[in-house]
């Protein structure tokens, strides 16, 4: 092709030829190649971005400027600019490159334009270079928003969804179109959490993954201001209650419901407690269970209003007072004369009881 067109799309004509046509040549094609132009004109190409960026965002920061220039001369962003000036035409590469395809490859392509911008400023100084690559980068910079500072999508999807607390995307290499040295890459990028499946491609697999992971951050940014996480309801659930070995499945309710079920185990806990106590309020059912020593302990709780009950008393302890002092042998002692002792005790009571009720009464 006629580099008179190149010349026209760069906005600069050479006064020397011969810089333009070693700057478009390739180490493989002869010795005489662009590596040294190369060299140059990266420098170059720092110097003018630098500048760029310093007098468009005044108030950013040192670091903040060094990552967005960084983004903006990276070998991806010069091949974009490369394939928009159509370069792979001019180029002049040897027999082997030709047939794999180098007049396609990134690297070859963003080599040659460094080394276009180091053959202009040996052709016609500083400033005719700074005009160059102006040109080639202000409508970049024009849709370039600052406060990326200079990320690619996919380190740019990366943080979103860190910050969201959403697990990273994934990448996957889904097909390959074209002949081997001319293959397009279409990668598949997956946002498992939120659903989201989209599709880029690129000369590259770097570049189809970069594609696919700025259509995939602007799915994620639509999907969560639809649908902001405080708004975000969980689906309605059961929940499976374990009491005393049975199981119950009730749905959601509010927290007023919850003790009317919570108290059940509660209640057959103070059962055995409130027997032990002897209480009084305790449910007849369980009236079986009482020992004998609580029932006792309520019949002598109650008063005794019978007077002849309370004369028995006194007279039995009487007997008892005159018994102690008489020595008594165990094995001497034989069972017929304590059962009469015992009648001759139960005759005596029953004769003194109206002498000791009289008595009380006067």
């Amino acid at each position: 092709m006629d580099p008179l067109v190149l010349q026209n799309r760069l906005g600069h004509v050479f006064k020397d030829a011969t810089l333009l046509q070693q700057a478009l040549t390739h180490r493989s094609h002869s010795s005489l190649h662009n590596e040294r132009l190369e060299f140059l004109g990266d420098s170059i190409l720092n110097c003018v971005v630098a500048s760029l960026l310093f007098d468009r965002y005044n108030k950013i920061d040192e670091g903040d400027l060094s990552r967005l220039r960084a983004n903006l001369v990276k070998q991806q962003s010069l091949y974009e600019i490369a394939q928009r000036l159509d370069l792979s035409q001019f180029l002049r590469l040897g027999e082997g490159e030709l047939k794999s395809g180098g007049f396609r490859r990134p690297s070859i392509l963003a080599d040659t334009l460094e080394a276009l911008f180091g053959a202009i400023f040996l052709d016609a100084g500083f400033d005719a270079a700074r005009d160059v690559i102006r040109s080639l980068y202000i409508p970049i910079l024009d849709t370039v928003d600052p406060k990326t500072l200079g990320k690619d999508a996919k380190t740019l999807l990366q943080e979103y969804l860190q910050g969201k607390k959403i697990p990273l995307p994934q990448y996957n290499v889904v097909a390959t179109h074209g002949a081997a040295h001319n293959q397009e890459f279409e990668i598949e990028c997956l946002v498992p959490k939120l659903e989201i499946q989209v599709f880029g491609t690129g000369g590259s697999r770097r570049a189809g993954e970069q594609a696919a992971a700025k259509l995939a951050l602007e799915a994620v940014q639509a999907a969560l201001v639809k649908t902001p996480a405080s708004t975000r309801k969980p689906r309605a659930r059961t929940t499976q209650l374990k009491l005393a070995g049975i199981a119950t499945i009730q749905p959601d309710a509010p927290s007023e419901a919850l003790p009317l079920v919570a108290d059940a185990p509660a209640v057959k806990a103070e059962k055995p407690a409130s027997l032990k106590a002897g209480r009084a309020d305790a449910p007849k059912s369980d009236a079986k269970t009482e020992s004998k020593a609580d029932s006792k302990a309520d019949v002598k709780a109650e008063p005794k209003a019978d007077a002849k009950v309370d004369a028995k008393a006194e007279h039995k302890v009487d007997n008892k007072d005159k018994a102690d002092p008489k020595p008594t042998d165990g094995k001497s002692e034989s069972k017929a004369s304590l059962a009469a002792a015992d009648r001759n005790d139960i005759r005596s009571e029953a004769q003194v009881s109206p002498a000791v009720t009289q008595s009380k009464t006067a």
